[in-house]
């Protein structure tokens, strides 16, 4: 049997729709670049499909959360004008990782910086990095002592050649919030200190903040795959995937009966209950227990019971027999049940729905050319 076959779901994943999105960013941001996220698996949806489809549609900068998606971006991107930032930074033990695949790692402390020069001086010839500044999130990045330290101390850069400094937000989703434009005058500071690098702040919801968060490069993630960078708001970027498994088989049960584990539903009256072949292990999240919805022949259906490592079971007694049958098709996500939509119903974030995408889907995609 082949991946094709039998009751597995599929994933569909719309390329096209991945570079629509980045070229709806790019027209907002006028002349500044606009980089492609394309980390943790480009959220989901397949680092060496998009990576090639966001370059073709002319993105020339990207970047990856780890050395080895630095490297697996590199064999889909062999191109040396595409310009792979490992967000992580820079270890020694990975030097020669780096050198092998041209990645510029995001130096993110004086430790990192030490080491980089360490590995240029050695090489006898200049490598190419990005700085990275903390304005605020506290989690990685130089914090100002440091950066003015460094901007003070050129010798320490000696070798490296810088080609971005960059922050990042931290509630950049909230466009009232007034930590935003802290950050961004913190920036404008530390980069006053670095004259002449392209200078990036902006992630997805900061390229709607305004013009003056734009600067040089603008790092858009998960609005490129579809997900509401404008909370509470329409959303304007388009839907990306779709994920479409067959009901594997329905059974009728009488009323007082119990679905799945745990038996945390009971049935009120006589129903009818689908199974359909995608669980937690697929990424489906298990707190859509009793929450959930699915879309058979277009009617909205209720996930009933628990979610399972493998299962889901759906009441479609709402329906008549031949319109949910063993065969017949169902959506889980796509169409009106989105990713921002389906992650509030689960307890999370759209981030999280699109990078917990399995495995095991048999995966189909379009456009990209």
């Amino acid at each position: 049997m082949t991946r094709t076959e039998g009751f597995g779901a599929t994933l569909a994943v719309d390329l096209d729709a991945v570079v629509a999105n980045w070229r709806r960013i790019k027209a907002r941001v006028g002349r500044s670049a606009v980089a492609g996220i394309v980390k943790a698996d480009a959220y989901g949806l397949g680092l060496a499909q998009v990576g090639p489809a966001l370059y073709r549609a002319g993105c020339r900068d990207f970047f990856v959360a780890r050395l080895g998606e630095g490297r697996r971006l590199r064999g889909a991107v062999p191109a040396v004008e595409a310009a792979i930032y490992v967000l992580d930074g820079f270890a020694a033990d990975a030097a020669e990782a780096f050198l092998a695949d041209k990645l510029r790692p995001v130096l993110n402390d004086l430790g990192q910086i030490a080491a980089y020069a360490t590995l240029a001086k050695r090489e006898g010839r200049k490598l190419a990095a990005a700085l990275h500044v903390d304005t605020g999130m506290n989690r990685l990045g130089l914090p100002p002592g440091e950066a003015d330290i460094v901007a003070a101390d050129p010798a320490r850069l000696a070798g490296i050649e810088l080609a971005l400094v960059m922050s990042h937000l931290v509630a950049s989703e909230e466009a009232s919030n007034p930590i935003n434009a802290r950050q961004l005058a913190a920036f404008a500071k530390t980069r006053a200190r670095f004259p002449g690098l392209r200078a990036s702040l902006a992630n997805s919801s900061g390229v709607f903040l305004g013009s003056e968060y734009h600067l040089d490069l603008v790092r858009p993630g998960v609005a490129l795959y579809g997900g509401n960078p404008l909370p509470g708001q329409p959303n304007p970027m388009v839907q990306t995937i779709e994920l479409k498994a067959k009901i594997v088989q329905v059974r009728s049960i009488d009323r007082g009966e119990s679905v799945g584990y745990g038996a945390t539903h009971i049935a009120a009256s006589p129903a009818r209950i689908a199974t359909v072949p995608v669980g937690y292990a697929d990424g489906y999240p298990r707190s859509l227990s009793g929450r959930g919805t699915a879309l058979v022949q277009g009617v909205r259906v209720p996930v009933v019971g628990r979610v399972s490592m493998d299962l889901i079971t759906l009441d479609v007694t709402a329906l008549a027999a031949d319109a949910a049958r063993p065969g017949t098709t169902v959506t889980l996500l796509g169409g009106a049940l989105d990713v921002d939509a389906v992650g509030e119903t689960a307890g999370t974030i759209s981030y999280e729905v699109l990078t917990r995408l399995g495995q095991r889907y048999h995966r189909v995609y379009k456009g990209g050319a």
